[in-house]
């Protein structure tokens, strides 16, 4: 199993959430607005409790059996690109365990 990671643009998340409604065998995903900064962020900004320089974003999570992380990654990448800086990221990672709290299923039927 793997767990995808998304950050995307706000004004891409329903593009995203369309793409991934699409995908055959997706049981779900989890859309959470989150702030952050990359390599664009400001340098001298002044330091606080308060986030300065940061970047709304959207955090896309969805845990897949193997075989649909590429579908699923594509669908992403294809449905939050512009083209410009700042589009977002996508990681892959492994997922050693699933289970299901209602049942205590354990594994791949989980998800």
């Amino acid at each position: 199993m793997r767990m995808i990671v998304a950050f995307v643009q706000p004004f891409m998340a329903p593009q995203v959430m369309q793409a991934l409604h699409e995908v055959p065998e997706l049981t779900g995903a989890t859309f959470m607005d989150a702030k952050g900064f990359g390599r664009g962020r400001l340098t001298d900004a002044p330091t606080s409790e308060v986030l300065y320089g940061t970047a709304d974003k959207v955090r896309v999570e969805i845990v897949v059996r193997d075989e649909l992380e590429e579908m699923v990654v594509r669908a992403i990448l294809e449905a939050a690109h512009t083209g410009n800086q700042g589009d977002g990221k996508v990681f892959v990672l492994p997922v050693d365990r699933a289970v299901r709290i209602a049942t205590d299923e354990e594994g791949e039927d989980v998800v």
